[in-house]
């Protein structure tokens, strides 16, 4: 077995790391899947309808599983459709549904230890009443909680541009990474791309970054995820990396071995899992495939890769979002394809 030796970057002695002389990664080669064969697809929505592309899912604090969708589409502008599914996981069908009619992009998915299901709303409704704000749900679909102003983006306290996902820390401490649009090729100079830091009662507390490709600097923060020290994972996709910061916003390390990365999950034994949806010959180092990797969240090694769907497209496809459940199977929200996808995991 053949591998190329993926390159790391440590800037404040992350524990337990290595560093590595490559100014740029290349990817592994020869790394096992631990997983079967994907199972595109699996589960159904209410009245067997269409699922609409997603970028969010999530386990809960019992073990269940949560997706969002777009209402069928790829927005739910205009919609009175659920867009928030609890998921069966004998038989991938909803066991409950929330969210009708409160979203104009639903995009990141969060549920905390209690169970409330957070959904960034990534773009403004065409009349300004929804989007551009973070929605606390109670696990039966009751709003308990909205950051940023309805359907009006920008920078500051009160307002986000473009959130892309959330997620809280042990103590209630609230993080957004706001600012999808930042790899757009046309983004300003002046574009909000940032992480917001929040108190558990949504008192804003600080926020950090900027555009840029610097240590604390983003293209396009898309996804979060702490690890069992509470070091805050930013996926920096449009910077085709991993940044790892303190809960004060302190930069620690950024690491590019696992990706252009769409979505992040950490399990209970620090286990990372980094879903590629975007690589290309045109964005990324050439040989990079779409699909997901597997590695430590303590010292960043890669342990296993598991390819893309076969498309068309040389590099393929892959999803948004990744997580798996008790059982350690894994699961993936499908932007391109729709739907969710299962990994059972090799037995």
């Amino acid at each position: 077995m053949r591998l190329r030796v993926a390159a790391l970057l440590v800037v404040a002695g992350l524990p337990g790391a290595h560093a590595f002389a490559q100014s740029a990664a290349q990817p592994l080669a020869g790394l096992p899947n631990p997983y079967e064969a994907p199972l595109p697809q699996w589960g159904a929505l209410p009245d067997g309808r269409a699922w609409g592309s997603t970028a969010g899912i999530e386990v809960g604090p019992r073990g269940e599983i949560w997706a969002i969708e777009r209402c069928g589409a790829n927005s739910c502008d205009g919609s009175a459709l659920p867009a928030v599914h609890r998921l069966d996981l004998s038989s991938g069908k909803p066991a409950k549904s929330i969210g009708g009619g409160l979203f104009a992009f639903p995009h990141g998915l969060h549920v905390d230890r209690n169970g409330n299901v957070w959904v960034t709303d990534a773009a403004s409704s065409k009349d300004a009443t929804k989007g551009q704000q973070v929605v606390k749900l109670s696990p039966d679909g009751r709003v308990l909680m909205t950051l940023g102003t309805a359907g009006a983006p920008g920078g500051g306290p009160d307002h986000f541009q473009e959130p892309c996902d959330v997620i809280t820390a042990s103590n209630g401490d609230i993080f957004v990474a706001d600012g999808h649009g930042g790899m757009r090729a046309d983004a300003p100079a002046d574009y909000v791309t940032r992480i917001v830091k929040f108190s558990k009662d949504g008192t804003f507390i600080k926020a950090w970054g900027k555009l840029g490709s610097g240590p604390g600097e983003f293209k396009n923060p898309h996804a979060l995820a702490l690890d069992s020290q509470g070091r805050l994972f930013v996926a920096d996709r449009g910077n085709s990396r991993i940044q790892i910061f303190d809960r004060d916003g302190k930069f620690l390390a950024q690491w590019t071995q696992f990706g252009r990365p769409s979505g992040l999950f950490i399990d209970r034994n620090d286990r990372l899992f980094a879903i590629d949806a975007d690589s290309s010959a045109a964005n990324n180092t050439a040989g990079w495939r779409k699909g997901i990797w597997i590695g430590s969240a303590k010292d960043g090694t890669v342990t296993g890769f598991v390819p893309g769907h076969q498309t068309s497209d040389p590099a393929g496809a892959a999803g948004e979002g990744v997580v798996t459940d008790a059982a350690g199977n894994l699961y993936a929200a499908e932007n391109t394809l729709r739907g969710i996808t299962k990994y059972a995991v090799h037995r």
